[in-house]
């Protein structure tokens, strides 16, 4: 043995771009219109993407958080109302509602799939109750027969926060073939990025072309008089940014069909490494984009968390924390939080004091590598732990 530490050869990168996107970028710039409303980029997009989820009610805005901002408002959230959100989630979901002005309320997660656990979420139903929003952790759809029908049972909306699930499906079914909302991001290390930008898909018409009017300051489309027929700003997205999803787009079938492929070989030799849980599938999800590889090393402490992670980068493997509980995040607390104490929060939401403290998580693009590069992977992560 040569005693070098293991490592993983060089994986692929992201994001992944060619002459797709420079043409499309060329033809954005030649058309001589670099807005939406002079251009067809966004459009075309629009159109595009909600073909490809199963609805013809697309609008493409600047960013993911704002696309749930958006989707929220038009939903009917604002000051006194309440929003459930999973407490295990990026910080946008909650965000989104008390920007608005609400409180967003977390609720606790399933310890296998890391998506919000129905039960928590009947519990947590008020008669403020405005929306739900399920997260759909790292492509993994959250149990949408359930959260549907008890959305429906209370009257209240239901908003998919599908950032992480661009390509999934449900019992195949696409998120917009649902009867609900979903918004989706495209930030730079999603599955499908420009840089920056999002969009929400809605089951019909009349809630788009609302949330239309809300992403352009309150103007229609045709508006030459300045009327202004609603409250909101401007959360459109450029002819740039569209030209270049519109490329990523056509990208996409691939690049699930290998994830698809990697991600049972990773996760059964992850499940080889003693005390490694890889996250769990609902089957009922049955496409998964897999924006993230997680895993929990159940009873790690935060600080040799951080240790493997470091030693995992040095060794060429991209990985991450988990994301922080929201309630344990100083800026949740500084508009539209819930009326109680951190501890009551935690105690409602073992499973998410958990996840938290014990997961992590690999870019996608580690899916897009070879078999070789999954055994790589495994190999590297048991040294670590080992070591």
């Amino acid at each position: 043995m040569s005693g070098q530490p293991s490592t993983v050869s060089e994986l692929p990168e992201w994001p992944q771009f060619g002459d797709e996107e420079r043409a499309g970028l060329i033809r954005a710039l030649e058309q001589g219109q670099w807005w939406r409303m002079g251009g067809s980029e966004v459009d075309s997009f629009e159109q595009e993407f909600g073909a490809y989820h199963g609805t013809p009610h697309a609008l493409a805005v600047t960013n993911g958080t704002h696309a749930l901002e958006v989707a929220l408002e038009v939903l009917g959230v604002g000051p006194g109302t309440e929003v459930i959100v999973p407490a295990f989630t990026f910080i946008s979901s909650s965000l989104a509602a008390q920007r608005l002005g609400a409180v967003a309320v977390p609720v606790d997660v399933d310890l296998d799939t890391y998506c919000v656990d129905p039960a928590a979420v009947e519990a947590a139903i008020t008669p403020r109750t405005r929306a739900i929003m399920p997260v759909h952790m790292a492509g993994q759809f959250a149990d949408m027969d359930a959260l549907s029908k008890l959305a429906a049972d209370a009257g209240v909306a239901l908003l998919q926060d599908a950032a992480h699930a661009q390509g999934a499906q449900w019992q195949g079914k696409r998120a917009g073939e649902l009867g609900s909302v979903a918004a989706f991001s495209f930030q730079n290390g999603k599955l499908m990025t420009a840089g920056e930008g999002g969009a929400i898909l809605f089951p019909d018409e009349e809630l788009r072309e609302r949330a239309f009017l809300v992403h352009s300051c309150g103007r229609p489309r045709t508006d030459r008089d300045y009327l202004h027929s609603t409250t909101g700003s401007n959360y459109r997205m450029g002819e740039f940014t569209a030209a270049v999803l519109r490329a990523q787009l056509a990208r996409l079938d691939a690049q699930i069909a290998v994830r698809e492929q990697r991600w049972p070989l990773l996760a059964s030799l992850l499940a080889e490494i003693p005390g490694v849980v890889p996250q769990g599938r609902d089957e009922r999800g049955d496409r998964n984009p897999h924006y993230m590889a997680m895993f929990r090393v159940p009873g790690i402490t935060l600080e040799r968390r951080r240790a493997v992670v470091d030693a995992l980068i040095a060794r060429g493997v991209p990985a991450f924390v988990a994301f922080r509980a929201i309630y344990r995040c100083d800026g949740f607390w500084k508009a539209g939080a819930p009326d109680e104490s951190i501890e009551s929060i935690a105690a409602r939401c073992p499973n998410v004091e958990q996840i938290h403290a014990d997961c992590v998580w690999l870019h996608h693009r580690t899916l897009l590598g070879t078999e070789q590069q999954m055994h790589e992977i495994a190999t590297v992560l048991a040294d670590v732990l080992a070591g």
